[in-house]
């Protein structure tokens, strides 16, 4: 039987400033087409850990190679490998949907008819003349999340996406990420909400004031009771603040 083709592997992997941990030595390996959800409390190191992906954060040990390749060594094709969403975002509140996207993909060098199906997929394409300081958190998360799906990449790195959204919305978004994942994507993204992750999630990282402290599949989780585990591994972490 074939091996699944490792797409993100993590190794060694922490992060401290000053006499702070953020991230403690971590090795993870995730395989092609299958979707990871960071789950933990405020404080957990789900963000920290995302950052140390993406390359906006410098690891202390370790490192990350996507596709086989490093982001020191590989910058360039290292940042094109993935499409990113960050937890916030402070948009040029005077830019309109339509400037703020056509800006994306410009830089992105994704032609007109892509960047208008994006925002047909996150329910913005007739808002494409409004300007985005009028917006609701839950709209500018959906912009966010266009942007960062413009590419088509191989892989979706998606820090807290739901924060903001409605449910109808929540359930749009896992829709979206499954279509992703029947095209071949990966999908890496942290959240709070057990639901979402029990929802599309292949396997899932618990983490905890910056420990790894539970990670497997999503069917082992489900045999041990998932919320249960959860909710224990949440309410540890805010009694240890």
């Amino acid at each position: 039987m074939e091996q699944p083709k490792i797409i993100v592997d993590m190794q060694s992997l922490s992060k401290s400033i000053k006499k702070k941990q953020l991230l403690m030595p971590l090795h993870y390996q995730l395989a092609s087409g299958k979707i990871l959800a960071l789950c933990g409390g405020n404080g957990a190191g789900k963000s920290t850990l995302i950052r140390l992906i993406t390359g906006l954060m410098k690891p202390t040990t370790g490192q990350v190679l996507i596709n086989g390749l490093h982001r020191k060594k590989h910058q360039q094709h290292y940042t094109k490998q993935f499409g990113y969403m960050p937890d916030d975002f402070l948009f040029q509140q005077t830019m309109t949907t339509k400037e703020t996207i056509h800006f994306y993909a410009q830089i992105k060098q994704i032609d007109k008819t892509r960047y208008e199906e994006v925002l047909q997929e996150v329910g913005l394409h007739e808002k494409m003349n409004e300007r985005v300081g009028n917006f609701s958190k839950g709209m500018k998360q959906r912009l966010l999340l266009a942007q960062a799906l413009l590419a088509t990449p191989d892989i979706l790195i998606l820090d807290e996406p739901t924060n903001g959204l409605d449910p109808y919305w929540v359930k749009r978004f896992s829709d979206l990420m499954l279509h992703a994942k029947e095209k071949g994507q990966t999908i890496i993204f942290s959240t709070h909400d057990l639901h979402v992750a029990e929802e599309i999630a292949d396997e899932v990282m618990f983490l905890s004031n910056g420990e790894l402290i539970s990670e497997g599949s999503m069917d082992q989780f489900r045999e041990i009771g998932l919320y249960e585990t959860f909710q224990q591994h949440y309410f540890e972490s805010i009694q240890e603040k």
